[in-house]
């Protein structure tokens, strides 16, 4: 008989199976894939009947099931609590979660539980005879759906000309999480508890808010919030794509601990428990304000690489304690350099994607620097306007973590890196390398 704990993974695939190997205790875990990679990341349309009945026949066929976690976003992180209930494990109300992964709901429970980081905001209908005509927000904002994930559909608008083009956008392209978020919405067990306002084919209006990006990570154990990790988030020039995410965090400490209590604040407030999540905060430096962005019910998967460089595990740990009903003890300081980061190299304009590098320029750039992971998102001949789950503004065509002794050293070796990686385009292209 297997003693190992068995662990079910929604939309499992090998490199986020090698980080879960990282962690701490892994010989005494035994990872399935539960629910198809294809059918969780980035299908054409979210079948999510098809997806929880396909899982349940996995589950079902199972010596036993000890836990169930998933790093996705929408609609893992929706998934986990509806299976999670059914097979009597750990888990967070769906009600809970439906509350941070639905934006506008989200604002309210903010405008509700945290009103001085809340920027002002509104709900629009997209499909409204004049979703113009019930605009009160004054220009700049930003309008993306309620539902979606990344910067997937999000813009920057500053007149009526973009709302118009941006409004169009969403209301042809939301139906793909509009869907799947009904059918969430009719599982749960206290409906009483969503506000009555907003559909998953909402979008969401917000003021811009700027300053010093950040995530903290944390989890929710028996009621108890904490955040153990804060990473810094840093943009490109636009001001809008990311360049990297950064641990740790250099923020002033006393900046921190107002996050940490912003984050207490608001997800007591939601009801979240028995999960790990992450939160994204701006501090605008200038006028000491800090600005809530958005609550994940997941861990970062962003972050597991940067984690195993700091401190020697991937946060998986975090998840798999949690779904265990075990208080995780996460981070400590057994990795290989002081710094990590994650870094997402990006051309601002389409072309035609001439090469990239080979295996053996990998494998080279590896033994120079072991730490280096590469995930290569384009291939020769690829058209950068045809890659999915892009923001509105750039094409991210790789993601790089390494390690570094401080911040300089991260930036110089990931300048470094590109340039005998060696991209090439059909087109002279900006680039934030």
């Amino acid at each position: 008989m297997d003693d190992r704990k068995q662990i079910f993974v929604v939309g499992l695939d090998d490199f986020h199976l090698q980080h879960l190997n990282s962690v701490r205790g892994s010989a005494n875990y035994a990872f399935h894939p539960l629910a198809d990679y294809s059918a969780i990341v980035l299908p054409k349309r979210y079948d999510i009947p098809a997806i929880l009945d396909q899982a349940r026949r996995t589950l079902d066929q199972a010596p036993r099931v000890d836990a169930i976690i998933g790093h996705w976003d929408f609609p893992t992180t929706s998934i986990l609590p509806v299976l999670r209930r059914e097979y009597g494990l750990p888990t967070p109300s769906l009600e809970s979660v439906l509350l941070c992964e639905h934006k506008y709901w989200n604002r309210l429970a903010c405008e509700a539980a945290v009103p001085e980081c809340t920027p002002p905001f509104q709900a629009i209908d997209p499909y409204a005879d004049d979703p113009l005509a019930t605009l009160k927000l004054p220009y700049p904002f930003w309008l993306k759906p309620a539902v979606a994930f990344s910067s997937l559909l999000g813009f920057r608008v500053e007149s009526d000309t973009q709302f118009r083009a941006a409004i169009d956008a969403i209301a042809r392209g939301i139906p793909v999480f509009a869907e799947p978020f009904q059918a969430f919405t009719e599982r749960v067990e206290h409906p009483e508890r969503l506000p009555g306002s907003g559909s998953g084919a909402t979008a969401l209006a917000e003021g811009i808010i700027q300053g010093r990006l950040c995530t903290l990570e944390g989890y929710v154990f028996n009621g108890e919030v904490v955040v153990y990790a804060i990473l810094d988030s840093l943009r490109g020039a636009n001001q809008i794509s990311f360049v990297s995410y950064q641990y740790p965090s250099s923020l002033p400490i006393p900046v921190q601990e107002r996050m940490k209590d912003y984050a207490r604040r608001l997800l007591k407030h939601i009801g979240l428990d028995q999960t790990p999540f992450n939160m994204e905060f701006f501090w605008d430096e200038d006028v000491d304000k800090i600005w809530l962005l958005e609550v994940n019910p997941r861990i970062s998967k962003s972050h597991c690489p940067i984690f195993e460089i700091a401190t020697g595990a991937s946060h998986h740990e975090v998840a798999i304690d949690i779904s265990l009903g075990r208080r995780p003890r996460f981070p400590r300081p057994e990795g290989r350099f002081p710094m990590a980061a994650k870094f997402m190299p990006r051309v601002y304009g389409d072309a035609r994607v001439l090469r990239v590098p080979d295996a053996e320029q990998i494998h080279a750039l590896q033994r120079t620097h072991p730490e280096l992971s590469i995930h290569i998102q384009v291939a020769e001949g690829t058209q950068l306007s045809e890659l999915r789950g892009q923001d509105s503004y750039s094409y991210e065509i790789a993601e790089l973590f390494i390690g570094g002794e401080d911040e300089q050293h991260l930036h110089d070796k990931f300048r470094s890196i590109m340039e005998q990686l060696d991209f090439r385009f059909s087109e002279p292209l900006e680039t934030n390398y």
